[in-house]
């Protein structure tokens, strides 16, 4: 093996290993949670939204390190953007349905338009590549939107722009760097058209964040 491809190679398990870790982490944080809510007795809704918290937190920190790995195939930036656009049009739709709140109702249904668009834009550019594009969510997303199902009505606003800046991070980090390493033209074209609109949903965000949007009302 040239040097040049062991090098490629051991950079690769180097980022096996450290996603492995983080999900051992996340896991074990959402575990941990769970029995001492359950040795403290706290009532069930409780110990489900404490739960739910922890497990969006963790699923986030898994993303941030998930995305560069992601990037480093063809393949796994086709799989990682569209499961990330398919979780966008589903947690957008719920949020347009469930938020009382003008703001977050109109942010959801942008997420809708948006990420639905980047995502019909993207299959003939994979198709071209003969790259598959995924059909259904992974479990780390459904169990972000099986969270937003499952978040109070006083709680909705607040576990939706929780969940979307972490999605957000995750999805900039991820068309960032496959721009940089990336070999197929085409993709790098999608992720260099798709970036900027990710980095304004990020100020969108930060800006409903900032105003206090999700706060009761």
């Amino acid at each position: 093996m040239c040097n040049r491809c062991r090098s490629t190679a051991l950079a690769a398990q180097r980022e096996t290993v450290m996603i492995n870790k983080s999900i051992l982490v996340a896991g074990a944080a959402v575990l941990a949670l769970a029995a001492c809510n359950r040795e403290t007795g706290g009532a069930p809704d409780q110990q489900n939204q404490a739960a739910n918290a922890v497990q969006d937190h963790a699923a986030g920190v898994v993303g941030t390190v998930a995305a560069p790995a992601g990037a480093a195939t063809d393949e796994g930036f086709v799989t990682n953007a569209a499961i990330g656009g398919m979780y966008e049009v589903q947690a957008g739709q719920i949020a347009a349905q469930r938020s009382t709140n003008p703001k977050i109702k109109a942010l959801g249904a942008k997420m809708v338009a948006d990420h639905g668009k980047a995502g019909d834009e993207l299959k003939p550019i994979a198709a071209a590549a003969n790259l598959a594009i995924p059909t259904a969510l992974d479990q780390r997303h459904q169990g972000l939107i099986d969270n937003l199902r499952g978040a109070t009505d006083q709680d909705f606003d607040r576990v939706y722009l929780q969940q979307q800046e972490a999605a957000h991070n995750e999805t900039a980090m991820l068309l960032t760097d496959y721009g940089r390493v990336g070999a197929n033209a085409g993709l790098k074209g999608w992720a260099a058209k798709t970036l900027p609109v990710v980095e304004m949903h990020k100020h969108m965000v930060d800006e409903l964040d900032e105003a206090n949007a999700d706060a009761a009302h």
